[in-house]
């Protein structure tokens, strides 16, 4: 399509979300690659929310463990290459890039502005692709994310300060981009493949899981809302596909107490690794959302911790009732934000008076392995948690969990969170008055969202072309 030279892709959205439409052939390779070749380029076609025999990959949260009736589901990524499901993010945003002329990878170094996981889906994207790649993130960010970043083969650039430094990491692509005319910025916060990739595959693997879970005993077939802490704002589109499904579904987003930003018009320094990034993104729909609600860093790291050290599950299996299998499963992987996104869920239930027949959903963007630097620091500033400060925290931090600091999606509140977008984009980042109103009609947004069709097209064309 805009090179001779062939480009190195991988599924359509589709195949991302029903991966038994791969050809066999490739799909029999892909999964033996997970485990045989993980850097092999045929992992591409491993970016599902699914396992290698299709199925969906999550854990439902009893109430032994979350101390409300309503089932919360959440899925799992772990399974995705890089471990994280920002690398579907990655790959859709540098797909259609390539395949409408954006960018060259023959030429263009790739430039990946990062909190964590998107750097590291990008590092092992690109480099799967073919494709140089730079990934800025913040110094105080966790050792892992650094190492795995190198690992994929992508240089890192170090810029100051935590999680919610995303002006420092704006500034250093200006620098950049301005040095050198071959660098091609793919920042996750602005671009829509990152969007698209969650409304799509995310947002309908999660209507597919409500009525697998239906035919199960679990719910009645729909979700009651949909909680999810915002980085880049790329997840929380699910919530816009769940809103076409379910007219009344809630959508809910989450924040840190210590970058209250949406919800406070706040800021702060925080440790929930790969959200709130002290601004409003561009590829956000909070027109569309109905309420905020923020988390304690502290809380989060402590109950990931229970996960963590033997004596947190031992406290879950012999003095909660929590079924070994799923501690099991859950210790490798839930990492910060999920325990913040856990919590959120807990929060919507309560909040909305949820009961059994609901459910509320969300999401686990990484795991464990991500955060062992964090939890050896937990450990000698909280200590390790034995039995009886695992029966503790649970009783605190999830029966004991309450409904403050929640901020409803009214229509002022809603205007609000829309109208902080033109500090960031406008006064920053070059976007135009007119573009930003642009936003406010849902058609905008609708627009987006038909794009998948156009950029699967676009990929078989491109395969029919190198096979002929």
């Amino acid at each position: 399509m805009i090179h001779e030279r062939k480009l190195i892709t991988g599924p359509t959205f589709e195949e991302m979300l029903h991966p038994h439409l791969i050809d066999p052939e490739i799909r029999a390779r892909a999964n033996e690659a997970r485990t045989q070749a993980p850097l092999d380029a045929i992992n591409l076609f491993n970016i599902t929310w699914r396992d290698a025999n299709n199925r969906i990959q999550y854990a439902v949260l009893p109430p032994e463990l979350t101390g409300v009736d309503t089932p919360i589901a959440i899925l799992t990524s772990i399974h995705f290459p890089a471990r994280s499901h920002k690398v579907g993010a990655t790959y859709s945003v540098l797909l259609e890039k390539e395949l409408f002329g954006e960018v060259d990878p023959w030429t263009h170094t790739m430039v990946w502005p990062s909190t964590g996981n998107y750097g590291i889906g990008g590092a092992y994207v690109a480099g799967r692709m073919g494709c140089k790649s730079v990934v800025i993130l913040p110094e105080d960010m966790s050792r892992e994310r650094f190492e795995m970043i190198e690992r994929y083969g992508a240089q890192v650039i170090k810029t100051p300060g935590c999680e919610s430094n995303v002006k420092e990491i704006y500034d250093k692509t200006h620098e950049l981009r301005a040095s050198d005319p071959n660098v091609r910025i793919l920042n996750q916060f602005e671009v829509m493949g990152n969007y698209r990739f969650h409304y799509y595959v995310t947002g309908n693997t999660l209507i597919e899981l409500a009525r697998e879970l239906a035919d199960q005993g679990i719910g009645s077939g729909r979700i009651s809302a949909y909680c999810s802490a915002m980085g880049s704002a790329g997840t929380i589109a699910a919530g816009d596909r769940l809103k076409q499904e379910w007219h009344d579904h809630k959508i809910v987003g989450l924040e840190p107490i210590q970058c209250p930003t949406l919800a406070l018009n706040g800021y702060g320094g925080h440790d929930i690794q790969g959200i709130g990034d002290k601004h409003v993104t561009w590829i956000h729909n909070v027109l569309n959302m109905d309420a905020v609600m923020c988390i304690d860093d502290v809380d989060s790291k402590l109950g990931l911790q229970i996960f963590a050290d033997e004596g947190g599950r031992r406290a879950l299996v012999e003095r909660f009732g929590v079924a070994p299998a799923l501690v099991e499963y859950l210790s490798t992987r839930l990492g910060i934000s999920s325990l913040c996104n856990i919590y959120g869920a807990i929060k919507a239930a309560r909040h909305y008076n949820l009961g059994k027949d609901d459910l509320v959903v969300t999401v686990a963007t990484d795991g464990l392995d991500r955060y062992g630097s964090v939890m050896d620091d937990m450990r000698r500033d909280y200590g390790v948690v034995d039995e009886v400060e695992g029966v503790a925290r649970v009783r605190s931090l999830f029966h004991g969990l309450k409904t403050d600091w929640i901020f409803d999606g009214t229509p002022d509140n809603r205007q609000r969170w829309h109208n902080l977008k033109y500090y960031t984009w406008v006064e920053q980042q070059g976007k135009t008055v007119e573009e930003l109103e642009a936003q406010r009609d849902p058609a905008w947004w609708e627009a987006e969202q038909r794009r998948v069709e156009e950029i699967d097209r676009c990929l078989k064309e491109y395969r029919a072309g190198q096979l002929g």
